[in-house]
């Protein structure tokens, strides 16, 4: 482009930046005068309730003013809370104000208007958009626009317009490194540039680079059910993560961050991308993996993690995976609301509550109060209405209790500030007499001692969910493939380990799914928005249980059926099938991403040549070394060979990451390395990704990316058939810039010379002595 146009553009660039400068010091004085009034506000509170106040009168005067105060010291908050958020987009803003020009002409119009795109809009002082924000409507003309009539959606419905220029630019530190025309929706040379950097320490967030498809995924707000198939390195997590920026930007009326929850793969990744969304200048939504969320669920068990079954996985039986494959699938799911629906009073395994070594209620009691109810109603009602009546026995009791010796003689021994610790909240004048005053004090005293009866019912402790899922599984009805002995076995190990507080991960599902069905809890009708992460990774029971527990949500599931790990793989038409005929959804939408940007073209093309749809995968042209296969003879000699790769690499690389298929092979990697220094041993409690030679399992490194990856024993051995396909790809699509395969004698035949050959692929291969 001509010189010429770059120094006008320029020149809008500094005076952009200049604006932004001057909003900054603005906005700078008024987050500190915020600041300093939320700190005096705040000392007066403290001051306050630091007095103890004895007299009635005093203290429910006092309390109208703290409670005055507590809201002042929350708006004033509230208030420095968003001038910092303003202060900070302003500060990325003035490094980049914007990164893309869209010129249009509406009918009817004469003149075309210039419009800025970047990743917050900025006003001058009159009012004029100098910087529109990439999720503003008009802004989907810049991704999805090519030159000539485009519509755009608008609150007020479907616009039309001409597109008669787009451009792109780099700006950094407010120079314009690079910018150019084009009629793409984002031109390779700005990918070029941006992916050919080294990876920052957190995942890199280019709202600049977004492509057409992706741009499909951000912006829809009609599916129920969104499903993102995209193959690795192919900006699908990037895309998810603007998306719901766009979303809470969209919807900001009415929704908010924390009613949108992410289950990401690892607490690694969720840590990786815990910087992104507040660089979009938006507040993180809640993040949780599985594991997490299932723990939180089954407090008291020790539940198997999809990192500890991974382990195990390569030493399952056809049967056992059978029977695994049965409690995962939707089926058995409505195998198990079947069951509960048809239970009788009898076959429903309730349990005394105890209170002081004693039973409070009996299960005979608890049992005869369920079937009192009418047997039409569905087992979750007469759960609730088993509960209230608990709970109406138990205040019942409460105030039988009050006239007890024991109660009189706590009065009696209370001091002054105790008893009017427990009138806090009453009204002068709201006892008619003495008497009337002491039962309230006496049932505050019974209520607190018997808080464990209430409790135990509220949490449903009166029925044992173990014992009866026990006895579900073994009245289920077996697929004919899973022989009788093989099952009957599954069942005495799950009733062992429940002797021992432990649980396998594929009977947490159906487990809990049973547990709150007809407890009729376990649901959170706030959120809104629901997000999985590796969707490859959840069976098709687990995915029903998250329906259960958040019915309001609209999902959107993400993930690449290729990098299913210790598992055959799927076709996305497939998966999208089975998710519609498990939820019902009225909406449902698959979109697939075959584009792959993270790695370089020879990494690109020889992970699509082990695939057997590889040609599917289109390849980004970033060139780059071609990967490297190194065949050695043992242990030892694969170690050697490793040290010289590392070395080789380090002086490249900020990051190499050893990937291994299982936390063993990671730990014997990492006992002959530690001596070399610099070099971390990643494990599932981990959160940070430091910089240096990092091993790790691979099923760590999901949705995470190195500058160079070294993929420890890839031999036949190791790798023998197709169902460790997943992960081979999965660790060779981990690396950005280098690749490098050690094997332990004879390589796998997932990557066969003949393979190799068919797809015309080169791999250097190398014996080194």
């Amino acid at each position: 482009m001509e010189n010429n146009e770059k120094k006008i553009e320029q020149s809008r660039v500094d005076e952009v930046v200049a604006k932004i400068d001057q909003k900054i010091i603005s906005t700078d004085d008024e987050f500190n005068r915020a600041h300093a009034e939320t700190k005096k506000v705040q000392q007066t509170y403290s001051d306050n309730t630091s007095v103890n106040y004895f007299e009635v009168d005093d203290r429910i005067e006092t309390s109208a003013e703290l409670q005055q105060q507590r809201g002042l010291v929350s708006r004033l908050t509230e208030n420095e809370s968003i001038l910092k958020t303003q202060l900070s987009t302003l500060k990325d803003l003035k490094k980049s104000p914007y990164f893309g020009r869209i010129d249009i002409q509406d009918d009817g119009e004469d003149q075309t208007e210039k419009l800025y795109i970047g990743i917050a809009s900025f006003e001058n002082e009159d009012g004029e958009f100098l910087v529109y924000d990439w999720r503003a409507p008009i802004s989907s003309v810049y991704y999805n626009g090519t030159l000539g009539e485009v519509a755009y959606d608008t609150p007020m419905g479907r616009q039309l317009t001409n597109l008669k220029k787009k451009r792109q630019f780099q700006i950094v530190d407010g120079d314009i490194r690079n910018m150019f025309d084009t009629n793409e929706t984002v031109g390779d040379e700005m990918l070029q540039s941006a992916l050919g950097e080294q990876n920052d320490e957190y995942m890199q967030n280019i709202v600049a680079t977004i492509q057409h498809e992706q741009n499909d995924i951000i912006r829809d707000t009609t599916s129920h059910l969104l499903v993102v198939q995209g193959v690795a390195g192919s900006g699908k997590t990037s895309a998810i993560l603007q998306r719901i920026a766009f979303l809470l930007y969209h919807s900001r009326d009415t929704l908010e961050a924390d009613q949108i929850i992410l289950f990401s793969p690892n607490k690694l990744f969720s840590h990786y991308i815990s910087e992104v969304l507040p660089s979009l200048g938006e507040r993180n939504m809640r993040q949780v993996t599985f594991d997490e969320f299932i723990d939180n669920r089954l407090k008291g068990l020790n539940v198997q993690s999809l990192f500890e079954r991974y382990e195990t996985d390569g030493k399952l039986t056809e049967q056992q995976r059978l029977v695994r494959g049965f409690k995962e699938s939707a089926k058995f799911m409505d195998e198990v609301q079947e069951y509960c629906d048809n239970l009788q009073p009898s076959q429903i395994f309730f349990s005394d509550i105890i209170f002081n070594d004693s039973i409070f209620f009996s299960k005979q009691e608890i049992q005869d109060i369920f079937d009192s109810f009418p047997k039409a109603a569905k087992v979750y009602d007469r759960f609730l209405h088993t509960k209230n009546e608990l709970i109406k026995r138990l205040k019942r009791r409460i105030d039988d209790e009050t006239k007890a010796d024991w109660v009189n003689d706590e009065i009696d021994q209370m001091s002054n500030e105790q008893y009017h610790d427990l009138l806090a909240g009453k009204e002068l004048g709201k006892f008619q007499n003495e008497d009337a005053e002491r039962f309230f004090i006496a049932r505050k005293i019974v209520s607190a001692r018997l808080r464990v009866v209430y409790d135990a019912i509220f949490n449903d402790n009166f029925f044992d969910a173990y014992l009866q899922y026990g006895d579900f599984l073994k009245k289920v009805d077996l697929p004919q493939t899973i022989e009788t002995p093989q099952w009957l076995q599954s069942v005495d190990e799950f009733n062992h380990s429940i002797e021992f507080h432990a649980i396998k991960l594929d009977d947490c599902a159906p487990l809990l799914y049973m547990r709150d069905y007809m407890c009729n809890s376990g649901q959170n009708n706030t959120m809104k928005y629901l997000f999985v992460d590796e969707m490859q990774d959840y069976s098709v029971a687990q995915l029903k249980y998250l329906r259960y527990a958040f019915p309001k949500t609209k999902w959107t599931l993400l993930g690449d059926s290729e990098q299913a790990l210790f598992k055959d793989v799927e076709q996305p038409k497939e998966i999208l099938d089975k998710l519609n005929a498990a939820f019902h959804v009225r909406r449902s939408r698959l979109i697939s991403l075959m584009r792959s940007y993270r790695s370089t073209l020879p990494i690109t093309n020889f992970a699509k040549s082990i695939l057997p749809n590889g040609d599917d995968i289109e390849a980004f042209t970033r060139p780059g070394d071609i990967p490297e296969l190194v065949l050695t003879s043992d242990f030892n000699d694969g170690i050697k060979q490793l040290r010289k790769v590392i070395t080789d690499q380090q002086a490249q690389y900020a990051t190499v990451a050893i990937l291994t298929k299982n936390m063993t092979e990671a730990q014997q990697v990492y006992e002959k390395l530690h001596a070399l220094g610099n070099v971390t041993l990643l494990q599932d409690a981990d959160r940070t990704l430091p910089k240096g030679i990092l091993v790790l399992p691979i099923y760590l490194a999901k949705g995470l990316e190195f500058d160079s990856v070294i993929a420890w024993d890839t031999s036949e051995k190791n790798y023998p058939d197709e169902s460790l396909l997943g992960t081979l790809y999965t660790i060779i699509t981990r690396a950005m810039h280098h690749l490098t395969l050690i094997s332990l004698g004879d390589v796998t035949p997932l990557i066969s010379d003949e393979s190799l050959t068919d797809r015309k692929i080169k791999i250097e291969k190398k014996i080194r002595k």
